[in-house]
C-alpha cells in the first residue's frame, strides 16, 4: 500500500509522525461507458455552455452560485480559508466511543509509525486501550480540514473521518405516523431477535451480486452462457398479515439453527 498523507500526530506537546493509508476498497465492478454501434469508449468533454465549445483545463476556474450572482472564487481566496498545519492532526479532545452517533462516521483510514515515531505511536494506541477511549481532532487533507476519530484495533490505530453536524440530516424532517403496538405482536417480535441474535461475523456478508455479475461477465468472455442464480427479492409484510409473518419467520429461523 502506498501512504496517501504523511505528518503527526499531536498528543499534547508529544508529536508523533504517522502515514495514513486507507482501509478500505470499493467492491463494485468498476464498467467504462462504450458507443454500443462500434464499442469504442464515450469520453467526457468540459463544453462552454453558452457557445458549446469545449474548454481547456487551464482555462477552468471556480464559482459559486450565490442567489442570481455568480461569485468567481480564485487559488488566493481557498488560501486564505485553507488552514496553514497541512501535516498535523491534532487531538483536542478524548472521549468514550459510545457517545458518538454512527451518523457521524464517514471512512476509515489506517495509521503507521514513521521513523522515529514507534514508540510514542505504541504509547498513545495502549493508553487508549487502558482508557476505552477515543481522540478526536482536525487535520488537513488536500486543502480541506477533516475532523477525525482515533481508536485502536489490534496494533493498528485506526483514524475514522467524521461528518460535521451540519452534512446530517435532521430525522424530524421524516413523517413518522404514530402506530400503537399489540403486545402479543411485541413478545412475538422480541422472541424472534432473540432467535437470530448471535456474534457479529462480518464474513457472513458477501456482495453476492458483483460476485455472480463476475461470473457472467467471465463466462461471457469465454464464449459461454452463465450459470448463476438470479438473486431472491424478498417480499415485505403488510399490516394486515404482520401477525402470521413474524409466526412464519419464528418458524423458519428455527428450522434454520436446528439444520
Amino acid at each position: 500500500m502506498r501512504p496517501i498523507w504523511t505528518g503527526a500526530i499531536g498528543f499534547g506537546l508529544v508529536n508523533i509522525p504517522v502515514r495514513l493509508y486507507g482501509a478500505t476498497d470499493e467492491s463494485t465492478i468498476p464498467f467504462v461507458s462504450l458507443d454500443k454501434h462500434d464499442h469504442a469508449r464515450i469520453r467526457y468533454k468540459k463544453v462552454n455552455e453558452q457557445i458549446g465549445k469545449e474548454v481547456a483545463f487551464h482555462d477552468i476556474i471556480k464559482g459559486y452560485q450565490m442567489g442570481k450572482e455568480l461569485v468567481i472564487v480564485e487559488e488566493e481566496d481557498i488560501r486564505k480559508a485553507t488552514p496553514e498545519k497541512y501535516d498535523h492532526l491534532a487531538i483536542m479532545q478524548f472521549v468514550k466511543e459510545e457517545e458518538i452517533d454512527a451518523r457521524y462516521y464517514e471512512k476509515p483510514y489506517y495509521l503507521q509509525p514513521d521513523k522515529g515515531g514507534e514508540r510514542a505511536y505504541t504509547l498513545l494506541r495502549e493508553a487508549l486501550k487502558k482508557k476505552k477511549e477515543v481522540g478526536i481532532g482536525p487535520m488537513v487533507f488536500h486543502r480541506r480540514e477533516w475532523y477525525c476519530l482515533l481508536k485502536p484495533l489490534g496494533n493498528v490505530l485506526v483514524l475514522h473521518r467524521l461528518r460535521f453536524p451540519e452534512e446530517i440530516r435532521d430525522p424530524e424532517e421524516i413523517n413518522i405516523p404514530y402506530v400503537p403496538v399489540k403486545e402479543a405482536e411485541m413478545k412475538m417480535a422480541m422472541s424472534l431477535i432473540e432467535q437470530l441474535t448471535q456474534p457479529f461475523n462480518p464474513k457472513d456478508f458477501k456482495d453476492e451480486f458483483s460476485e455472480k455479475l463476475l461470473k457472467v461477465i467471465e463466462a461471457k468472455a469465454k464464449g459461454k452462457g452463465a450459470t448463476v442464480k438470479q438473486l431472491k427479492a424478498s417480499t415485505g409484510a403488510t399490516t394486515i398479515d404482520l401477525m402470521e409473518s413474524l409466526k412464519a419467520s419464528l418458524k423458519n429461523s428455527s428450522r434454520k439453527k436446528s439444520a
